[in-house]
């Protein structure tokens, strides 16, 4: 008898695909191919493999490419209705499980579990449940299944109900909360999150760190030992040294560290300005507002930096549809001009703050820095920390926040910080600002090899591996 399952033999599930969708003035649609670890690692599978992904329409340009029917070779796009989606990762996904895991909240006021949040918790479940049944129907018999982040807790469960003969796996991009953080949530809805996750064979993390807590919070709400015999994984992302490197001396970004270099300018005694570079969203979890006060900091207690070096701040607009998240880039901005008001001269501009998008702009300043401050209150791992020693032309210092994931595979290497500690901070910029060429070149080379040891195809096929 022949099966009625779909035909994929290795499937991929993520809120976001590896396509988006277009739609300009004459309602033809434009497609954009995007990047990263998970595109890589699909495009090294065999073409024969049958390899979907799965992913959610996010504007007006995929939903109207779903409905006519337009899509790329192994891309399912699914058009959950945008109130749906909108509550499903607004208000669940980046409003309370990232909160929970990369610990933001001002417990005195929030979070607040009330009838609103069920609400929406029943629509995360609705989206759940579409990428499940998505993943059921197109599976081949025993198909390998790789489900991506908070976004999808649930998929595994739910897909194992469906379909028992597959091989899942999840795989969280976040930190994991400690128990007692993780225990913010209703009772039943952490348990539902880590049974949902339960439900694969394997579940994976970024570091040792993060998978022990996942492990800690399903005795602490589950009971001792792990209950569906899922095994622990951990894959630490590393960056794309090749594609760095190629694409970091293509014209634009020649062009682009020409424009930088003359904004930075050169001291008073005609010598090049020293960088602290920092690329980020302006994500909470991202810190720039202290790495900002930090930086003021070190103009007041080492006076002698003054003119002598420059702050390049790249602060790209994340979530802007969250209120919180408008106030926190404008509280950035806010900061940079104080300190260019109150510190700068007519030659020398403190802070550069750019908070437009420009990957090759970044790729510019990576090459120009001297010091790359990494500061995150949390984060699963941060690749800045493992892309910028890769390509910097003249070595770099890296200055870096012990919660952040890449701690666990660059400290030895960086210099370490308490992302809190503004003064500590302080003292670790002026120590990286004076550290001697050859110590810095040797810290580099260290931290590029470390930072590329698993390179984004070899940490998605390590993955599928492991279902094996």
């Amino acid at each position: 008898m022949a099966s009625t399952h779909g035909a994929a033999r290795i499937l991929v599930a993520s809120n976001r695909g590896p396509v988006t969708y277009t739609q300009d003035e004459t309602g033809d649609l434009r497609s954009k191919r995007g990047g990263g670890g998970l595109v890589s690692g699909l495009s090294s599978i065999d073409k024969d493999a049958g390899a979907v992904w799965v992913c959610s329409a996010l504007g007006d340009g995929d939903r109207e490419a779903v409905r006519r029917g337009v899509a790329e070779p192994g891309v399912r796009m699914l058009d959950i209705p945008a109130d749906v989606h909108a509550d499903a990762y607004n208000g669940v996904a980046n409003s309370t499980l990232w909160f929970v895991h990369h610990m933001l909240y001002q417990t005195p006021l929030e979070p607040v579990f009330d009838a609103e949040f069920r609400r929406r918790w029943a629509s995360y479940e609705t989206y759940n449940r579409a990428f499940a049944q998505a993943l059921a129907d197109e599976a081949a018999d025993g198909a390998a299944v790789l489900v991506q982040d908070y976004h999808l807790a649930l998929v595994p469960r739910m897909l194992r109900e469906l379909r028992p003969d597959l091989r899942i796996g999840h795989f969280s991009h976040t930190p994991w909360a400690p128990v007692d953080y993780f225990r913010l949530l209703p009772d039943d809805i952490a348990a539902q999150v880590l049974g949902g996750i339960l439900g694969a064979d394997r579940a994976a993390f970024l570091t040792q760190r993060w998978a022990d807590a996942f492990t800690d919070c399903c005795h602490a709400v589950l009971g001792p030992g792990i209950p569906s015999g899922t095994r622990i994984g951990v894959h630490g992302l590393g960056a794309d040294a090749d594609f760095l490197r190629r694409r970091a001396h293509e014209a634009d970004v020649d062009e682009r560290m020409a424009a930088l270099r003359e904004q930075v300018g050169t001291a008073p005694d005609g010598t090049p300005r020293r960088t602290i570079v920092r690329v980020d969203r302006t994500e909470l979890s991202k810190n720039i507002v202290r790495g900002l006060l930090a930086y003021r900091q070190l103009l007041d207690d080492r006076p002698s930096w003054r003119e002598r070096v420059v702050h390049v701040a790249f602060a790209y607009p994340s979530r802007q549809d969250l209120a919180v998240y408008r106030d926190y880039t404008a509280e950035v901005q806010r900061v940079a001009d104080e300190i260019n008001s109150a510190y700068g001269t007519p030659g020398w501009t403190p802070v550069v703050l750019h908070v437009k998008d420009d990957f090759a702009r970044s790729l510019a300043a990576y090459r120009l820095a001297d010091v790359a401050l990494v500061n995150p209150i949390r984060d699963g791992m941060n690749l800045v920390a493992k892309e910028v020693p890769v390509v910097s032309d003249e070595g770099c210092v890296l200055v870096l926040s012990r919660e952040a994931g890449a701690y666990e595979e660059l400290g030895e290497d960086a210099l370490v910080v308490n992302p809190y500690d503004i003064g500590g901070t302080a003292a670790a910029l002026h120590q990286a600002l004076s550290l001697p060429a050859d110590e810095r070149a040797e810290r580099t080379k260290r931290l590029a090899a470390a930072g590329t040891a698993l390179p984004p195809t070899q940490w998605f096929l390590d993955q599928l591996h492991a279902l094996d």
